[in-house]
């Protein structure tokens, strides 16, 4: 059943239960339960930037719009080689994608902020931010377990955003708006791939 508010009930089925320190298990349940997710996560996130750029209006809302060369400095790409993708190792991929969702929940918190500023009208936009921002959280819980099941470290929370400037004009608001849906969609695929490899080198 598609799930457009991703409630609490919605995304609770998809999470991994609580771990028991007592009675480790095979990073092959973690890992299923991550891979689930990320692939519910990759059906909603081309919606979610189409959505997103149809309510900023132009030149965002314009038919192809595209602005790769936008970044954020705060906001990790997910692009890299497939060379350099394929030879990391897992505690560096797990890390890697770690640090990304938690920036990225972050930022969609920070860019659901705006939008209720800029588009208060629009509660199907703003309902998908806020449903992109737990299912990034929710990834995170399923990435530290699988850290934990494969005794990795997990990298410390930190805060990411840092300061903020508050008089930034709407149309550097929209821009940082449209970064984080579209690299949200980037890591999502990335984690897609990552998950794979890693459900394949430990299934049970």
């Amino acid at each position: 059943m598609y799930c457009l508010l991703a409630t609490p009930l919605c995304l609770l089925s998809l999470l991994l239960p609580p771990l028991s320190p007592a009675a480790p298990i095979s990073p092959s349940e973690p890992i299923g339960q991550a891979y689930s997710l990320a692939l519910y996560m990759q059906k909603n996130t081309s919606a979610l930037l189409q959505t997103y750029l149809q309510h900023q209006g132009s030149p965002f809302s314009d038919p192809g719009f595209s602005a790769p060369e936008l970044q954020l400095s705060t906001l990790p790409s997910a692009a890299v080689s497939f060379k350099t993708w394929h030879a990391m190792e897992d505690a560096d991929r797990l890390s890697r994608a770690q640090r990304a969702f938690l920036a990225l929940t972050q930022h969609l918190q920070l860019v659901g902020d705006d939008q209720s500023y800029l588009n208060p009208g629009s509660p199907i936009l703003l309902a998908q931010l806020g449903a992109a921002r737990l299912r990034a959280q929710g990834l995170l819980g399923n990435m530290a377990a699988i850290m934990t099941a494969l005794g990795l470290p997990i990298p410390p929370e930190e805060d990411t955003l840092g300061f903020v400037p508050f008089g930034a004009s709407a149309f550097e608001r929209k821009c940082r708006g449209y970064i984080v849906t579209r690299e949200y969609g980037h890591w999502t695929d990335r984690a897609v791939r990552d998950l794979a490899l890693l459900k394949a080198k430990y299934s049970a």
